[in-house]
């Protein structure tokens, strides 16, 4: 069967290969026939070895090679041994980024199971959601809605629970402001959760002309454009400063901006993960009490809650399928930042 594996030399693209098998089924796991997996800029950060070579985890033998994908949604198609006190046949499920943990450590048992030292990921650690079969642990796999688009529900398996978690982490309240730096498949879902969900006002920072606009679509009050505007002057004169700020663009001055943007006592919450540190203004930072906080994907609490607001229609993502050997174009396009939303693999036409 096809599936996308990281490249041995880790350049951020994908070998696409027709001879992939899914490992059996351990205890409490079950066996998922794939309908559509997102791609993410995660999904390119394994590729590029960024946080190290995917492909010399947990391998199971010389010529391994790691298959990618952390934003899918599939079908049930077969029960390991335990895997039924959780799914059953013919459920449609999700391949997230947060795979599973050990699920007793502090982490886990306090409700922060994203943290934990031992947790594995898709794509990364285990074998993503790219390919026609994927491998899920059963208790970690969280069911998708019945009212839920599977294609639009690919978004929320990753972009929007990241968000629906990163707004959570920025203590976002009704009528606050939120700055969101960088409207791509992180910042729409971002601007739709922040106004449909919290009742929060939102600005909305990018460069690309087409990306604001579906920003001000989806409920975004002030848009600025970063490449002929002054970002940190028309943020702050229009909204009197954010109480929280939202970083999901890949890279650093996104966070300088974002800081500066920030009323006394605001949050910036960091998303994105470009390579190199963060610049702040020291002096802002004190005098001002600004907090930094980082924010990691979301509990399996946090995509059951995501995927509900999906479903009652007040988050709706941008998405468009294409076709699977179109993998690697879409990574080009991502890199270039002309993607509003998320480009879906279908695997229903293989």
């Amino acid at each position: 069967m096809k599936a996308a594996v990281v490249r041995e030399n880790n350049d951020g693209h994908f070998d696409l290969i027709d001879d992939w098998e899914p490992r059996a089924l351990d205890f409490g796991e079950a066996l998922v026939d794939m309908e559509y997996v997102g791609l993410c800029h995660t999904d390119i950060h394994t590729a590029n070895g960024d946080f190290g070579d995917p492909n010399k985890i947990g391998s199971r033998n010389g010529d391994f090679r790691r298959v990618t994908g952390h934003e899918g949604v599939g079908i049930v198609s077969k029960l390991g041994e335990g895997a039924g006190e959780y799914l059953k046949v013919g459920d449609r499920v999700s391949v997230a980024w947060f795979y599973d943990a050990c699920g007793v450590c502090d982490y886990c048992v306090s409700g922060n199971e994203t943290f934990c030292r031992n947790v594995r990921n898709s794509g990364y650690t285990v074998d993503g959601a790219m390919s026609q079969q994927c491998v899920v642990n059963a208790k970690y796999a969280v069911k998708v809605p019945a009212g839920l688009d599977p294609i639009e529900a690919t978004s929320i398996t990753c972009a929007g629970v990241t968000m629906y978690k990163a707004l959570k982490t920025g203590e976002t309240k009704p009528g606050q402001w939120v700055s969101v730096h960088g409207a791509g498949g992180l910042g729409n879902l971002a601007v739709q959760y922040a106004h449909n969900v919290f009742g929060a006002h939102v600005a909305v920072i990018d460069g690309n002309p087409e990306k604001l606009a579906a920003a001000a679509e989806n409920g975004a009050e002030v848009l600025v454009n970063r490449k002929t505007e002054d970002v940190v002057a028309k943020v702050n004169e229009l909204t009197g400063g954010v109480h929280n700020a939202q970083v999901t663009a890949v890279n650093n001055a996104a966070f300088s901006q974002a800081v500066n943007v920030l009323r006394p006592m605001g949050k910036l919450v960091a998303v994105a993960l470009p390579q190199g540190d963060m610049d702040l203004n020291i002096a802002k930072t004190v005098l001002d009490g600004i907090e930094v906080r980082g924010s990691l994907v979301g509990t399996r609490a946090d995509l059951k809650e995501a995927f509900q607001f999906g479903a009652e229609g007040k988050v709706k993502p941008i998405v468009e399928t294409v076709p699977f050997d179109s993998i690697n174009d879409v990574v080009d396009e991502m890199l270039a930042g002309k993607i509003t939303g998320r480009k879906v693999i279908d695997f229903t036409n293989l």
